[in-house]
């Protein structure tokens, strides 16, 4: 019986030790897991929108938006290229795009860092999401980096993003910049 339990114990650990290799390594280069960045997201009148907290882990970043004061329904959520909202957030540019991916969940190419799935706001124009992508790091100096040379900040949009080449998603009704906390 004690020898089933060896072999069946040495077949596990072999097999665990072929999936780590197989996967390959984790990242790069070093990350400091659980480091957190925030958007405070205010609204085209200045009011404030809500916060969206993103936290590093070991495999990309955890997005987590707590919004108020959106019209009910679906909303396009993106971290646009530059860390800056003024004055009528066009200066946070074009979606984050670090490896010039086009746009869309949906391209067979693959989908740029800056796609994150759509929000919805209930009726009462509240907005809860989780999620988390592996496509972007708040490591600095990395190609993927939240913190490259003129930062990042979240768009929220006026209508939910179609996934596609052409996102659809509307004028930008929410924008805060990614700073450290």
């Amino acid at each position: 019986m004690k020898s089933s339990i060896r072999v069946c114990g040495a077949i596990a650990i072999s097999l665990l030790v072929a999936i780590a290799a197989a996967c390959g390594p984790a990242e790069s280069g070093p990350v400091e897991i659980a480091a957190a960045a925030s958007a405070q997201i205010m609204g085209p009148e200045g009011e404030s929108l809500g916060t969206v907290t993103l936290t590093q882990g070991g495999q990309g970043v955890l997005v987590q938006a707590d919004l108020s004061g959106l019209t009910p329904g679906a909303h396009g959520f993106h971290i646009h290229e530059t860390g800056s909202c003024a004055p009528d957030f066009s200066a946070a540019g074009d979606h984050f795009a670090p490896a010039g991916i086009e746009h869309g969940y949906f391209n067979p190419d693959g989908h740029h860092a800056g796609d994150l799935p759509n929000i919805y706001a209930g009726a009462d124009g509240a907005a809860r999401a989780d999620f988390f992508s592996g496509a972007i790091t708040l490591a600095e100096g990395e190609p993927d980096s939240l913190f490259d040379t003129d930062g990042s900040a979240i768009i929220v949009h006026e209508r939910g993003d179609t996934y596609g080449a052409d996102a659809g998603a509307g004028g930008r009704v929410g924008c805060g910049v990614i700073a450290r906390t």
